[in-house]
C-alpha cells in the first residue's frame, strides 16, 4: 500500500509539472491590478519619417530605449537612451525626465516633447535637446503649430506661446465666458477649442457664452464644510450655451469673429482651415439637430462666402467629421455623411458641387485614415466584412473600389509609413490577444513583427462565444455569451446580463475577449453566464438601426433585451429563477429599465451612474435622440423611470459618485427618494467625491459591492 501510495504521488508531481495547475482570477486582481492583464504591445509604435524604419520604445535591463526596425530585417538597433536625453536636459539646466517622453518625430533625427511646460526638440546625430517653446505652468490645452507656436489656456482665457514668450489673446473677467475649450460637452468629435491655420498665420478659437446657463451644484464632500462648487449644466429643454469662433491674426494680433447668425444656441462644428488659408469651413448645426449646413466663410473678413450643401433628417443628423482636403487638389474635399442609410464619403469641390458618392454599401466606414502618396487615392477603416469587425482599405478615389490590405478577421490599427508603400497592422480577434505585422500595399504580409502573448493563459477562463438572435422586425442583434470555466451542460446556471444599449457605442466587437471586461470573464470564472446584446439604437449598424429608438429611449431597447433573455430561457443550462443584470450610464438606465418596467424578467439589478429621467440630461445628447420634454411631452414620461418605482419586484443596487458632472447624482436621488415615499425597498451606494466612472482604489469595493449583491441573490 505504501508503494501504491508513493506511485500515486509521484504520479500527481509528474501531471502538475506537465499540466500545470490554472490559476483563478481574483477581484483585487482584476480592479487595481486590471492592466497587467491586458495584452502588451509595442509601445509609441511610429514609423521614422524618410525611412522605412519604425521605431518603438522598449525598457531593457532598466535601461529606457528607443529602439528601430526595419520593414524586413527583425534586427533591433538602439538609436537613443533615456538617459542620453537626460544628460543634455542636466548639462542645460533642466530637470530630467522620470520615462521616457511621449514624442512625435519632428524630422528623421529629430523628436519633438513636452517636459512640464517647456517644448523641447532632441537632436540624435548631435545629441543636443534645445528648448522651442516655454508656455505658463497653468497652462491646459495645448495646441502646437506647424511653426511650433503653442495656443494654450489658462481659466476661461487664451493664451498663445510664440519664440518662448506668452502673450493673452482673450481678457474676459467673467467666468462664465469661455475661450479656446471644446464647447457643446464634446459632442460632434469637438475635443479641443482651438485651430491653427495650416501655415501657422491665424488660430481660430471657440468662445463659449454660458453665462445664461443655469448653475448647477457639484459639492465636495471632503472639505469642512462642503464646498459647493457651481458648473454649468444646460438640462435637456432648458437654456444651452451660446458658441462663437474667433480668428487671431497673429501678424496684425487683431481677432475677426465670425458672423454665424442666429439662433444663438446653434452648434459649431467640423471646423477645418482650408490649405490656402484664405476660407475656413464649419457645419452650422441648429439646436434640433435635423438641419447642417456646410458654410465657406472668409478668414479675414469673418464674412460667410457661401452655404456649400445642407444636411437634412426628419430625426438628426449627426455630423463627427468636417471637410477633408484632397492632398494636391486644395479645390476638392471629401465629406462624412450617412444620406444614404450608411455613413459613407463624398467627394465636392469648394464650390459645393457634389462630385460623387465615393464609397457605398451596406456597411459603414468608421474612419478617414490618409491619402496615398499621389494623393489620388485615400485609405479608410471600416466595417465591409462584418459589423464585428474593423478592416483597413485602400480606396479608388476615380471608381470607389476597394482593396483590403487586412485579411484576417477581427479589429486592424493601421500606420501608414510616408511611401504609403508599406503599412504596420496591429490587430487582435477572438482568439488573438495581438499580432502586429508589416503589410504591403496588397495586403501581402511581409513580416510578423511581434506578436503578444497572451495575459490571461494561466488563468481559468469561460469560452467565448459570438452569435445572432433576430428582433421582433427580423435586425440581426448581435450577441455575447461566456460561459462559466467547468462548464457542464446538464447543470444549470445563473445568468448576469452586461447591458448598454445606447447609441454611438458597440460592446460586440471582434477584438481580444470579444469587447468583454476583465469582470465578465472573472464572473463566468465564477459559475455564471455572462450575456451580452447590442440592442436597436448601438453604433455602426445604419442609421435606420440607430434611429429606432428616437423620441423614445428604453423601449425598443428593452423589447430587444427581452428577446436575448428569452433566448437564454430556451438554454437548457439557464437556471431561469437566478437571472441578474448590471450596467452603467446609459447601461445604469437601461439596468433599472429592465428592472421596473419588465419586473418579472430579473431577479437582480446592478446600476452605476444611471440616468432615470431624461429631463435631467444635458442638452446636447439628450434633445439629439429625444427631442425636447416640451417638444416631446409622451416621450419623456414613458421613459422616466420615476414612473415605474411602485413596479419594481426584485433587488436594486444603485451606485453613483456624488461629484458626477454627467450624469449628475440628483438622478438617482430622486428615485432613491420616490422609493422611500412609496415603500419599496432599495439598495443605494454613494461613492464621494467620485464622477462618472469610480476610479483608484475604490475600484475594488465597488465591484466588490457589486459581486456580492449577485452573488447573495443569485446563488
Amino acid at each position: 500500500m505504501k508503494t501504491l501510495r508513493n506511485v500515486t504521488i509521484f504520479i500527481i508531481i509528474i501531471f502538475s509539472f506537465v499540466f500545470p495547475q490554472k490559476k483563478d482570477l481574483t477581484l483585487k486582481q482584476i480592479t487595481l491590478k486590471r492592466y497587467t492583464l491586458y495584452p502588451k504591445g509595442l509601445s509609441q509604435l511610429k514609423w521614422r519619417p524618410g525611412t522605412d524604419n519604425f521605431t518603438y520604445v522598449e525598457k531593457v535591463d532598466k535601461k529606457k530605449l528607443l529602439l528601430q526596425e526595419g520593414i524586413k530585417s527583425n534586427a533591433k538597433e538602439t538609436i537613443l537612451i533615456l538617459d542620453d536625453i537626460n544628460s543634455s536636459l542636466d548639462n542645460a539646466g533642466y530637470d530630467k525626465l522620470e520615462k521616457f517622453p511621449l514624442f512625435i518625430w519632428q524630422d528623421e533625427n529629430t523628436l519633438r516633447f513636452w517636459q512640464k511646460n517647456n517644448l523641447f526638440l532632441y537632436n540624435i546625430k548631435s545629441e543636443k535637446v534645445e528648448r522651442l517653446n516655454t508656455i505658463k505652468e497653468k497652462g491646459k490645452n495645448k495646441d502646437l503649430s506647424v511653426n511650433n507656436d503653442v495656443a494654450y489656456t489658462m481659466e476661461n482665457n487664451l493664451y498663445i506661446a510664440k519664440n518662448k514668450r506668452n502673450f493673452q489673446i482673450t481678457k474676459d473677467d467673467n467666468k462664465g465666458i469661455v475661450n479656446g475649450q471644446s464647447v457643446h460637452r464634446v459632442e460632434f468629435g469637438i475635443t479641443k477649442g482651438t485651430f491653427w491655420s495650416p501655415e501657422g498665420n491665424y488660430l481660430a478659437f471657440y468662445k463659449k457664452n454660458e453665462t445664461m446657463v443655469t448653475d448647477y451644484p457639484i459639492v465636495d464632500f471632503s472639505k469642512r464644510p462642503a464646498k459647493y462648487t457651481p458648473s454649468k449644466y444646460p438640462m435637456a429643454g432648458m437654456a444651452s450655451h451660446e458658441v462663437t469662433l474667433g480668428i487671431y491674426n497673429l501678424k496684425t494680433k487683431n481677432t475677426v469673429w465670425l458672423e454665424t447668425g442666429t439662433p444663438k444656441d446653434h452648434y459649431l462644428t467640423g471646423v477645418i482651415w482650408g490649405p490656402n488659408e484664405k476660407y475656413i469651413y464649419i457645419g452650422i448645426l441648429n439646436r434640433d439637430q435635423n438641419h447642417l449646413r456646410e458654410i465657406k466663410f472668409d478668414a479675414r473678413t469673418g464674412k460667410p462666402v457661401k452655404t456649400l450643401f445642407e444636411e437634412k433628417d426628419d430625426k438628426y443628423v449627426h455630423p463627427m467629421d468636417g471637410p477633408i482636403f484632397v492632398k494636391d487638389n486644395p479645390d476638392q474635399f471629401l465629406w462624412f455623411s450617412a444620406r444614404d442609410g450608411w455613413n459613407h464619403l463624398y467627394l465636392y469641390n469648394t464650390d459645393g458641387k457634389l462630385i460623387k458618392q465615393v464609397t457605398k454599401g451596406e456597411w459603414e466606414v468608421i474612419s478617414f485614415n490618409g491619402f496615398e502618396d499621389d494623393g489620388n487615392d485615400f485609405f479608410i477603416t471600416a466595417t465591409k466584412e462584418s459589423p464585428l469587425n474593423r478592416n483597413f482599405y485602400s480606396v479608388e478615389m476615380s471608381s470607389g473600389k476597394l482593396t483590403n490590405l487586412t485579411h484576417i478577421e477581427g479589429t486592424h490599427k493601421v500606420l501608414k509609413n510616408s511611401s504609403t508603400e508599406y503599412f504596420l497592422d496591429s490587430y487582435s480577434n477572438l482568439s488573438t490577444p495581438g499580432q502586429l505585422n508589416i503589410v504591403d500595399e496588397e495586403g501581402k504580409i511581409i513580416r510578423k513583427v511581434f506578436t503578444s502573448s497572451n495575459p490571461l493563459s494561466d488563468y481559468n477562463l469561460g469560452k467565448t462565444k459570438f452569435f445572432t438572435i433576430k428582433s421582433n422586425d427580423n435586425y440581426d442583434l448581435h450577441c455575447r455569451i461566456i460561459l462559466p470555466v467547468s462548464f457542464d451542460s446538464t447543470k444549470k446556471y445563473p445568468v448576469i446580463v452586461y447591458v448598454y444599449g445606447g447609441p454611438g457605442v458597440q460592446l460586440i466587437t471582434n477584438r481580444w475577449l470579444g469587447g468583454a471586461k476583465i469582470w465578465d470573464n472573472y464572473m463566468a470564472s465564477n459559475e455564471y453566464i455572462v450575456f451580452t446584446l447590442d440592442n436597436r439604437g448601438s453604433a455602426h449598424r445604419g442609421l435606420k438601426f440607430e434611429q429606432e429608438t428616437f423620441r423614445n429611449l428604453g423601449t425598443k431597447e428593452i423589447q430587444d433585451q427581452i428577446k436575448g433573455v428569452n433566448y437564454l430561457k430556451s438554454l437548457p443550462y439557464v437556471d431561469v429563477e437566478r437571472m441578474g443584470v448590471f450596467g452603467w450610464s446609459y447601461g445604469g438606465f437601461m439596468t433599472t429599465s429592465l428592472m421596473t418596467r419588465t419586473p418579472d424578467l430579473f431577479k437582480v439589478g446592478a446600476a452605476g451612474g444611471a440616468v432615470i429621467d431624461w429631463s435631467y440630461y444635458e442638452v446636447m445628447y439628450t434633445e439629439r435622440y429625444m427631442d425636447t420634454p416640451q417638444t416631446n411631452p409622451i416621450g419623456y414620461k414613458k421613459s422616466s423611470l420615476l414612473n415605474y418605482i411602485k413596479d419594481l419586484k426584485g433587488h436594486l443596487l444603485l451606485v453613483h459618485g456624488t461629484s458626477d458632472p454627467t450624469v449628475v447624482w440628483q438622478n438617482t436621488l430622486l428615485f432613491a427618494e420616490k422609493a422611500a415615499h412609496l415603500g419599496v425597498p432599495l439598495d443605494y451606494y454613494p461613492y464621494v467625491g467620485h464622477k462618472h466612472g469610480i476610479r483608484g482604489d475604490d475600484t475594488f469595493h465597488l465591484y466588490q459591492k457589486i459581486t456580492n449583491y449577485f452573488n447573495t441573490y443569485l446563488k
